[in-house]
């Protein structure tokens, strides 16, 4: 750049910040296409709505970093999914290194009285995200990926890294587990 003049050096300095703004709308454009879904799969891994919107700044961020190995703008969906994915899983190692203890009734909090009848669909949702809880972050992540995001078992492979007989293999012991944990849910009542 020593031979460059000012005017060239203003041009091409104006040039590289038209790609960098050009570049960071489109990033913009494909994340906001899904965020409500991102927020959604986070949610449902976490079970925490801060969390997930923690877990999917940070994806953002991490996405954001790793933007321009990116290939086929066309993939950035599924390429995310993975992100946030990890993103989630590496929350949920950590909650399982630091368990937050619920303290129940004799843990000497005071019970509130309750209010009107539970319906069964809010004990239901209720008994599926303590069952959830008993899952390992691998197995939380393709059932909420099958259940919550809809996806295929091949969809899910692919967004996982993993293969389709590994996705198939996780569903079936994460549902199983999770019957088990609300079978025995309903038999501590």
């Amino acid at each position: 750049m020593a031979g460059m003049d000012v005017v060239s050096m203003r041009a091409a300095e104006q040039a590289w910040l038209m790609r960098a703004e050009a570049r960071a709308d489109a990033f913009r454009r494909l994340l906001e296409v899904d965020l409500l879904r991102y927020y959604a799969i986070a949610g449902a891994m976490l079970g925490d709505a801060v969390d997930a919107q923690d877990a999917v700044h940070d994806a953002a961020v991490s996405a954001w970093q790793h933007f321009g190995e990116l290939r086929d703008e066309a993939r950035f969906a599924a390429w995310f999914d993975r992100i946030l994915v990890n993103q989630c899983r590496d929350r949920l190692r950590a909650r399982r290194r630091h368990p937050i203890v619920e303290l129940g009734a004799g843990g000497g909090i005071i019970d509130e009285p309750s209010i009107g009848d539970r319906s069964t669909a809010i004990a239901a949702s209720d008994a599926v995200e303590r069952a959830m809880r008993t899952l390992d972050a691998d197995h939380i992540a393709v059932v909420v990926l099958r259940f919550e995001a809809d996806l295929t078992v091949p969809a899910i492979a692919e967004r996982l890294g993993i293969a389709e007989g590994t996705v198939k293999s996780r569903l079936h012991h994460a549902l199983q587990r999770m019957r088990s944990a609300i079978d025995g849910q309903g038999e501590g009542r």
